[in-house]
């Protein structure tokens, strides 16, 4: 499943920044499911969801790995090179509750 990335080896063990979507906290809006960017922790809504947080945040940093985290789904996307990988034995934990929207 990793085959052809070359941003794997670079991912972090993170902090998330927020409980939910730190863009939609902020604003009220609404979200779908999260995505914790493994560079720097950063909490994004996904694609399914109206901001599309979690992709903005990759446009705007270059950080390449996100991390399914709604709850710890235990995959990795690269933006970058577009490969799925699994991050089942490397989980991001919940620093506490996630408000629920939907």
């Amino acid at each position: 499943m990793t085959k052809g990335c070359t941003h794997i080896a670079g991912i972090q063990d993170v902090t998330p920044s927020a409980f939910g979507c730190e863009e939609c906290l902020k604003s009220g809006s609404r979200w779908l499911h999260l995505r914790i960017c493994r560079t720097c922790g950063h909490v994004g809504c996904c694609d399914d969801s109206p901001n599309r947080h979690a992709t903005a945040h990759f446009h705007t940093t270059g950080h390449p790995v996100i991390e399914g985290y709604d709850p710890p789904e235990g995959w990795g996307w690269c933006y970058v090179d577009e490969v799925l990988f699994d991050l089942s034995r490397r989980k991001t934990p919940h620093n506490g509750p996630i408000p629920r929207y939907y």
